[in-house]
């Protein structure tokens, strides 16, 4: 791991200017969509502030043994806090342990450091307490927050950082780096690329692990099949669903960009479908739906995206999805 971050040259060279000027603040937010190399960027720093060897100042060397247990998480002096499960939230038990932790003395390197993963899952008594802890750290303590916007966290959280927003990559300019700097063909490039929609860390990942475009491929197919069903029917093949917080989630998020696509598609910008492997199927339910069912499809998965963050009961929030999904003939 290093500064080569596609598409946040602009937040490492920042970052490599607070450590080279002696300015290191004591907490630092990554904002941005999940996949987007919030915790990447967070873990470079990490090492960039505490390696033994740096190339040059601010530029760590990704070798030393430091670097190396960072790139892995692993270091004594990096406390990693996240909720207990994808779809948990993060609770006030596990800040209150992090305080004791950075309350020590670094174990070898220059600063202790705090990564505190998904912060929005954090609920307000673990926010407030974290509170607590930026407001008297030590010096030697660094604080890295990411979460999807500061405006999920409490405003006094939010205001007591230095914020990073990361943005996505344009689709043309990952999908080149895919080809030029990891040598993927060209047409799983222009996939990969499509389908993390600018993420470069997504991106990365599906590449690594083939199964997740496969899984995503059978999301896409799981709504195609249920949309001419009647409700009955739909209760019945989706009732597997229901079963796991985290593949519900993963599969609304699909169904989500279907919505987006349906929309380009009917409006003749099929080019810029997230879901290129299917555009002959997105192209034809297009046809089939109209303006207002689109919309109506495309609100109500965003709404139980919305819904399944509180922990609602999964059966109910899914037939109620269901109920509202246009049928097609």
């Amino acid at each position: 791991m290093s500064w080569d971050l596609l598409g946040h040259e602009w937040a490492a060279s920042l970052l490599k200017q607070h450590i080279t000027h002696g300015d290191v603040r004591h907490a630092y937010l990554f904002s941005g969509a999940p996949g987007i190399g919030r915790r990447s960027l967070a873990l470079a720093f990490a090492q960039a502030v505490n390696c033994q060897s740096p190339k040059e100042p601010g530029v760590p060397c990704g070798e030393c043994r430091l670097c190396k247990l960072t790139e892995k998480m692993q270091h004594p002096d990096l406390s990693i806090v996240e909720a207990d499960s994808e779809g948990g939230m993060l609770k006030v038990d596990q800040i209150r342990a992090l305080q004791r932790s950075v309350m020590l003395s670094p174990y070898e390197a220059k600063f202790r450091v705090a990564l505190l993963l998904n912060f929005q899952r954090a609920n307000a008594n673990a926010q407030n307490a974290l509170l607590k802890t930026l407001e008297e750290a030590p010096k030697q303590v660094i604080l890295l927050l990411t979460a999807d916007s500061p405006d999920n966290l409490l405003p006094t959280i939010a205001s007591r950082c230095e914020i990073l927003r990361l943005r996505p990559v344009a689709i043309e300019k990952l999908q080149e780096s895919l080809q030029s700097r990891w040598n993927y063909d060209p047409e799983k490039s222009a996939l990969l690329a499509h389908l993390a929609n600018g993420r470069t860390g997504l991106a990365m990942r599906m590449a690594a692990d083939p199964d997740l475009v496969e899984k995503r491929a059978a999301w896409v197919d799981e709504l195609l099949r249920l949309m001419p069903l009647n409700i009955r029917e739909r209760f019945a093949a989706a009732e597997p669903l229901s079963k796991n917080r985290d593949q519900l989630r993963l599969t609304l998020q699909t169904w989500l960009s279907i919505g987006r696509d349906l929309l380009l598609a009917a409006n003749g910008q099929s080019e810029y479908l997230t879901n290129q492997d299917h555009a002959e199927d997105i192209r034809a339910l297009a046809m089939k739906l109209s303006g207002e069912q689109m919309v109506e499809l495309l609100n109500s998965v965003d709404h139980s995206l919305e819904i399944l963050e509180s922990n609602a009961n999964l059966k109910l929030l899914l037939e109620n999805l269901l109920l509202t999904i246009p049928r097609t003939k």
